[in-house]
């Protein structure tokens, strides 16, 4: 097959495209960190509450993640990692969360909810929270890998989207940080031993 000019224009079109997209996603996070918050006690408990499921996480063998979902003040759904466990990959914590709340609700739309979370949510999360609409995500420890609500990528807030919510990352940060760091260090030393 060979390439036309017409082909080849489509191409670099559409790469410009992305790349405006991209670059306009960039310009318009908006992602704040807890610490410029005031640090609120509110966040501060709610996020203490998913450390103590990521615990539970953790005991069975997964990556120390812990979610729970809030509305007035009163939790929703709560969720831990457990993709080994279920044997799903779908298993985070925010799925698992998400899907209690909505059952809970008796609606798929989980709206004005605050969902906490130990760890920046995933591509994955992220998109399935844009369905939920989630009003707003409080994270704990920032995930450089497959952030995407704020560090790799925003899902949660792209402008391609039909729904955006407000998000705070950094909630508790150390310690949601030292308790999957500790996982991991505790597993690297497994396999060596």
């Amino acid at each position: 097959m060979t390439n036309t000019d017409k082909d080849q224009s489509v191409q670099i079109t559409s790469s410009q495209s992305l790349k405006k997209s991209n670059k306009l996603q960039k310009n318009t996070a908006d992602v704040r960190h807890w610490s410029e918050e005031g640090q609120n006690e509110t966040d501060a408990s709610f996020m203490r509450q998913a450390m103590l499921l990521a615990e539970k996480a953790q005991a069975i063998g997964e990556v120390p993640v812990g979610a729970i979902i809030v509305v007035d003040s009163m939790v929703i759904g709560q969720g831990y990692n457990q993709s080994i466990a279920l044997h799903d990959p779908s298993a985070h914590a925010e799925m698992l969360a998400l899907r209690e709340a909505a059952k809970n609700l008796e609606n798929y739309r989980v709206l004005d909810a605050t969902l906490y979370v130990t760890l920046e949510p995933c591509p994955m999360c992220a998109g399935a929270l844009v369905h939920g609409r989630i009003k707003r995500v409080v994270f704990g420890a920032y995930d450089q890998k497959t952030g995407a609500a704020g560090t790799t990528m925003n899902i949660v807030q792209h402008d391609s989207l039909n729904h955006k919510m407000e998000v705070t990352g950094g909630c508790l940060q150390d310690d949601c940080g030292a308790q999957i760091s500790a996982f991991f260090k505790q597993r690297r030393k497994q396999k060596k031993g």
